[in-house]
């Protein structure tokens, strides 16, 4: 059971993508892991299932902050949680595993909402203004040999992740891939995206990928 305070993202296909991933990997009671862009802290909660030694949520949100901390007393986890922008919060300490489900959605405006759950899906005009953050900040917080599980949209540039992160020196794979019929609020948008020339005429479903990347 999972509590989700109004204004949270609930856990939906992007989660359930990143978990599978997640429990792909080997954690023990030397594990360090970061869950960026936490929510409702589902991977945090996994992540310390699986048996990682110190689990760190981090989200800009204050309801985040607050769900991630009631599940994980709910199940009984030890999670640190902090609120803060992405790496900010924890400068200086070395990760093992990084898991991020962070906002991808091509939006109308290219500034990001302040509040609201829309933040945890707008993302400016090419779902990137919270990607290329992450893809340049995350090697900075890896230990040698440490995993960034990363899932985003198609519609945001697989392509440019996989770039930006091999040109930080890591080492990338796409290690899941599902097709998902698109939600509410892509089907509202999906003039603006045709248009734009991000989706096809009548397309009505994305690809949503799981990007690993060994440092």
């Amino acid at each position: 059971m999972l509590v989700r305070l109004p204004g949270v993202y609930p856990a939906q296909h992007d989660t359930w993508a990143l978990v599978g991933a997640l429990k792909q990997v080997t954690l023990g009671p030397d594990s360090r892991v970061l869950d960026l862009c936490a929510g409702s802290g589902v991977l945090s909660v996994c992540a310390a299932k699986q048996g990682a030694g110190r689990v760190t949520a981090v989200d800009v949100s204050r309801r985040a902050f607050a769900t991630t901390w009631i599940n994980a007393r709910l199940h009984r986890r030890s999670v640190r949680v902090v609120r803060g922008d992405l790496t900010e919060p924890v400068r200086g300490e070395r990760f093992d595993l990084v898991v991020s489900n962070p906002p991808y959605v091509p939006a109308e405006a290219a500034g990001l909402p302040h509040s609201g759950i829309a933040r945890s899906w707008n993302a400016g005009t090419d779902g990137r203004a919270v990607l290329d953050r992450i893809c340049v900040q995350v090697p900075d917080v890896l230990n040698a040999g440490g995993v960034l599980l990363l899932v985003q949209s198609a519609l945001s540039g697989i392509e440019k992740s996989q770039t930006m992160l091999e040109e930080r020196g890591l080492r990338v794979d796409v290690v899941s891939r599902v097709e998902v019929p698109f939600g509410p609020v892509l089907a509202a948008r999906r003039d603006m995206l045709a248009q734009r020339g991000v989706i096809g005429p009548g397309q009505r479903s994305e690809e949503l990928v799981v990007l690993r990347a060994v440092k």
